[in-house]
């Protein structure tokens, strides 16, 4: 049997916990005809990470190609990672994350059983005791695909393997113009899907994420959901260009806004369904001031 080879994309910028995440690769259970090679995006202005990689990837003997993408624009370090790619298969996972030891074998055998182009894990947040109880007992952070009409229309760059071929049969690269704010990713799928590409889901392929003190408040969630729904209102753009097209899709975004706020306000003595509700609609609303033509938040 021929043996199958998988790239990883690491992209980083300024985080040690790096090293923690090759680790967390070195460690993966693989049949023995599975092989795998990491490449590290670096997106910093000088190569701050290169010796910390290195030095990681000879201590775990990981094959390792490091490549210095400067600067500060995680679309062009993605890009970097894409151009770098030379097995059929290439998988992403944030710097700040670690992979269950079954993550990769778990992704693989979901793109053969179902022959998608991208197929998505789940990202379980690890909350500290820094972060509200209210916001631990709803796990508002991690993350999970969406479906809308049995299927899966758009995906995350934490947790995924993506089809190389594919990828360049429809000339798919991350929006430099997305690089700094956030949703690179979510219009990145959003393509593929478009174009006709299929996502699917693997649940053991699971990857955990910390939560970090400065994400864990309620500011932060309806933030990053405001953004979320500006990428959406991007995509509602193109595909109905026309301003009575717009209109419609306004409409119906501000009134399902206004029932998250029904909700919201009916949750009064719920933490956790009342931010539930809340960042709900904080979607709902970055989807109505991106048809407006608000200009998209930039999230980092």
């Amino acid at each position: 049997m021929a043996a199958t080879t998988v790239d990883v994309a690491v992209c980083t910028y300024r985080r040690p916990a790096v090293a923690e995440t090759l680790a967390s690769i070195a460690r993966q259970a693989l049949a023995p005809d599975v092989r795998v090679r990491v490449i590290v995006a670096d997106n910093d202005e000088q190569p701050e990470a290169r010796a910390r990689v290195l030095a990681a990837a000879k201590a775990l003997a990981l094959e390792v190609a490091y490549v210095h993408a400067p600067a500060r624009n995680i679309s062009l370090a993605r890009n970097a990672c894409l151009e770098a790619a030379e097995a059929p298969f290439l998988a992403f996972i944030d710097d700040d994350e670690t992979a269950s030891e079954g993550w990769l074998a778990a992704l693989l055998a979901e793109a053969e059983a179902g022959g998608w182009d991208a197929v998505l894990g789940p990202v379980r947040a690890v909350y500290g005791p820094q972060a509200p109880p209210w916001m631990a007992a709803g796990d508002f952070h991690s993350t999970r695909p969406v479906q809308a009409g049995g299927r899966i229309l758009k995906g995350y760059a934490g947790n995924v393997l993506v089809r190389r071929e594919t990828v360049e049969r429809l000339g798919l690269r991350f929006d430099l113009a997305l690089g700094r704010q956030g949703g690179e990713d979510d219009d990145f799928f959003y393509r593929l899907t478009d174009a006709g590409g299929t996502i699917g889901y693997a649940p053991d392929a699971l990857a955990f994420e910390p939560v970090p003190e400065q994400r864990a408040s309620l500011k932060w969630l309806l933030k990053r959901s405001f953004r979320t729904g500006q990428t959406h209102g991007s995509r509602l753009r193109r595909r109905s260009p026309g301003a009575a097209g717009r209109l419609v899709q306004s409409g119906l975004a501000a009134a399902k806004g206004g029932v998250c706020l029904a909700g919201a306000a009916a949750s009064a003595f719920s933490p956790a369904r009342r931010g539930r509700w809340l960042v709900r609609g904080a979607l709902h609303a970055g989807v109505v001031a991106r048809l407006a033509g608000w200009r998209e938040l930039q999230l980092y």
